[in-house]
């Protein structure tokens, strides 16, 4: 600052007709007179000259101005913006400097490059959140120096920002957006391309950067002028070297006489297999003592690979920053003495074990899981290879942190495992279908041979009462695996809460405080209300049973309303946008430990005791909310409470053309009928069931076995007035033979009949004049609609 206000001084003009400048001129000369007359002896002559001189000299001070420097540089001086700019083109990133309030003062080239229309920081964000971020981080600098916003949600991708308090009062803040780290091959072909490289050139070492495909893509001077390689992807790495045996090479431009190289490799990602990496080649000779060079460690710091070099005693040698990074190693103190000091107790015996092993017998690489003591439950990825004939370092350690895929393999294996039991579970549905529509065919045939007075009546009746819960049981299976047959209906939820809260006070007890809220502005949902209520139930029971150990407890059932605009305040990433009704089931019990939480939905899974649950009351649950399109999620604490909201999707009324008036349907008595009805199933013991029903009610029954022999049925030109079919056979499904079948008989109605939900089998069964009759069923109701699809006709 002093020199600068020096130099403007300077740089002022002399002012001109200075009245005090003749007068000292004259004192000057009058007293070189006065010194004259005294030296020649004239002393009355040099006394008046003195004291005129004198004289002119005092008047010419006092006429002189009195400004000082002192004065001059107290001057406050305004700031420099254009050397502020300066300063800022400096950084690469993205800067600009604003006052406390937020105007923009200065800015760099970086900012107007990445940023053409100039926009005020605090209005780069998208969206309401990212305002917030913004404002919250300018408020943190303001307050505490310096604050920061993580992939601030902006209209071309998203950014991370910096803001720091700064200036002589403080009262400055300055913006910086860096830009998102660059993959490690790319950095590292620009280290290697840039001073990096020559000073490893300077080192004598020849580096190169390879890519996935082996082409060099990057290399210092010394390697690209000793091999006369193309750095422009096309020249292969291979190519350019020789094989000389015991795992040295030679430069291929430089042919047999040229000198022996060592080549060392270093992996962009250990493990992979893939060859892209760093390839450096030292000359034989300067390999002794390669862990101490100062270029090596260089080297290694370059890398952003964490990477450590041991000698052949177990011993640290040398690491680089990422290493003690993954590591979590302060970078101001020594590495521990043995890499097995770096995992937690159960792992040392398995890392001491592979170094050993790595540094004294044959040159290998493999990779161990380990954990680490600032994170045990997270293993990361352990890359030890044996090194030879570089000097002390005997073996290389590449760490690297797996979690993020540790995490993406456990979330692909539960989605795996569910997908899984879901099948398994629809299979054992259908097949259990069968059986009971026998059990349940048969009991019905009995109890026409008998009244209620009989003997036998009641065994029958327990019979196919158990069969009916057996049947239940397997609708739950359905429900999970999301494939049972559903009757969705526009409703209203409180409609749907009330009509089930009478049975939930006597469930719940005395001891149980049921409320209920209700939301106003409600939209209507399509759901089946009797599956609606049985998620209800099911939520209910389970929050009366946490509730037991507490004495009793609340229970609070509560329907709002979503909006769209409300949805991403949810924070959830799974619900789409949409307005939703949602219905939420909370109570005061012991709730469920986060190592719970996470399997709650699973099929079997319960934390009662053995006769106490099935553990299929949550998965039904979860099943039945997935079918009618909605999304379910469980929040909890233990000791205070557990909550389940459910968002169903508001119901969009769709116009309609005007629809025929359907035939009167046939009252539920009016059973008998008269006709052939073809019926095709291949479980002997349905067939049977379905058979004696059908011709009881007065009809011809012709059978088949399979969709084969109903076609050769069909060809034979015999009248047939129905067809009954199953719609998963062996050899030919249902839906095949009753296309087959509709090529002679256009207008042949078919029922068809299946252990599987009818949305699943929906888009093979779609076509006219056909109807669903789902296992397991009684023969009333075999009956009815077989009588029903007779009588539209």
């Amino acid at each position: 600052m002093l020199h600068a206000r020096l130099a403007a001084i300077d740089a002022q003009p002399v002012p001109r007709g200075e009245p005090w400048l003749v007068p000292l001129i004259l004192a000057a000369l009058l007293a070189g007179l006065a010194l004259v007359a005294t030296t020649t002896a004239m002393p009355v002559a040099a006394i008046p000259l003195g004291i005129v001189g004198a004289a002119l000299a005092l008047w010419a001070a006092f006429r002189r101005p009195r400004a000082t420097l002192a004065t001059d540089l107290a001057a406050p001086a305004a700031p420099d913006f254009a050397l502020v700019a300066a300063g800022l083109n400096l950084c690469h990133d993205p800067a600009v400097l604003t006052d406390a309030d937020g105007a923009v003062l200065s800015l760099n080239r970086a900012y107007r490059q990445r940023f053409p229309s100039l926009d005020h920081p605090l209005s780069l964000g998208l969206g309401d959140e990212a305002d917030a971020a913004l404002a919250d981080a300018q408020a943190a600098a303001l307050r505490e120096g310096e604050g920061h916003v993580v992939d601030l949600s902006t209209a071309a991708a998203p950014l991370t920002v910096s803001v720091e308090r700064v200036g002589a009062g403080r009262n400055l803040l300055l913006w910086r957006f860096p830009r998102p780290p660059r993959s490690p091959i790319s950095v590292l072909a620009g280290r290697i391309s840039g001073i990096e490289g020559q000073l490893l050139g300077e080192a004598g070492v020849l580096a190169a950067v390879v890519d996935a495909d082996g082409l060099v893509i990057a290399a210092n001077p010394l390697f690209t002028r000793r091999t006369n390689a193309t750095i422009d992807g096309s020249s292969s790495f291979e190519s350019l070297l020789s094989g000389a045996g015991d795992g040295r090479v030679r430069l291929a431009t430089e042919g047999a006489a040229g000198p022996l190289l060592r080549l060392l490799h270093i992996p962009a990602e250990p493990g992979s297999g893939q060859p892209a990496g760093l390839a450096l080649l030292f000359a034989t000779g300067e390999t002794a003592g390669l862990a101490e060079p100062a270029s090596l460690q260089a080297l290694l710091d370059l890398m952003p690979l964490g990477l450590a070099l041991v000698d052949r005693d177990g011993r640290f040698l040398t690491s680089n920053t990422s290493f003690r990074r993954a590591a979590s190693l302060d970078e101001d103190k020594a590495l521990p003495a043995f890499p097995s000091d770096l995992v937690v107790k159960e792992d040392k015996a398995a890392v001491a074990d592979a170094v050993r092993r790595n540094s004294r017998g044959p040159a290998m690489s493999g990779d161990l899981a380990v954990r680490l003591p600032h994170q045990p439950t997270e293993p990361v990825a352990l890359t030890i290879a044996g090194l030879r004939n570089l000097g002390d370092a005997s073996v290389l350690l590449l760490l690297k942190d797996n979690s993020e895929e540790a995490k993406l393999k456990r979330q692909v294996a539960q989605a795996t495992k569910m997908q899984a039991v879901g099948q398994l579970a629809g299979g054992v549905a259908h097949d259990f279908n069968n059986i009971l529509t026998a059990i349940i065919g048969h009991c019905d045939l009995m109890l026409m041979r008998h009244t209620p007075g009989d003997s036998d009546y009641d065994d029958i009746q327990q019979i196919k009462s158990n069969s009916n819960r057996a049947a239940g049981l397997t609708r739950q299976l359905l429900a999970f695996s999301r494939q049972q047959t559903l009757r969705p209906q526009v409703l209203q939820l409180p409609d749907v809460v009330s009509e089930v809260s009478h049975l939930l006070k006597r469930l719940l007890g005395e001891t149980v405080v049921l409320q209920v809220k209700h939301g106003r502005e409600l939209g209507a949902v399509r759901a089946d209300p009797g599956q609606l209520e049985q998620v209800i139930v099911n939520l209910a029971v389970n929050a009366r049973d946490a509730m037991l150990g507490s004495g009793g407890g609340k229970l609070i059932i509560q329907t709002y309303s979503v909006r769209a605009d409300q949805v991403a305040e949810l924070g959830s990433d799974i619900l789409p946008i949409a307005d939703y009704t949602a219905l939420s089931i909370s109570d005061t019990g012991c709730g469920i430990p986060p190592s719970v939480l996470g399997k709650i939905f699973e099929p079997f899974f319960t934390t009662k005791e053995v006769g106490k649950g099935t553990g299929l009351g949550l998965s039904t649950v979860y099943g039945i909310v997935k079918q009618s399109g909605g999304f379910i999620f469980a929040d909890s604490r233990v000791g205070e409470g557990t909550s389940f909201v459910i968002y169903l999707p508001v119901h969009q009324e769709e116009r309609k053309a005007p629809v025929k008036p359907a035939a009167p349907q046939p009252k539920a008595e009016e059973t008998w009928g008269t006709g052939v009805v073809l019926l095709v199933e291949d479980e002997a013991m349905v067939r049977t069931v379905a058979e004696r029903a059908l011709t009881r009610q007065g009809y011809t029954v012709l059978t088949a076995a399979n969709g084969e022999e109903a076609l050769e049925i069909v060809a034979r030109g015999e009248p047939i007035d129905l067809m009954v079919t199953d719609v998963v056979m062996p050899i030919m499904d249902g839906p095949t033979m009753a296309r087959e079948a509709r090529l002679t008989r256009p207008e042949l109605p078919i029922l068809f009949m299946s252990g599987y939900a009818e949305e699943q089998l929906r888009r093979s069964i779609d076509f006219e004049n056909v109807a669903f009759l789902p296992k397991p069923f009684s023969v009333q109701q075999l009956s009815e609609a077989a009588r029903r699809i007779l009588s539209t006709r």
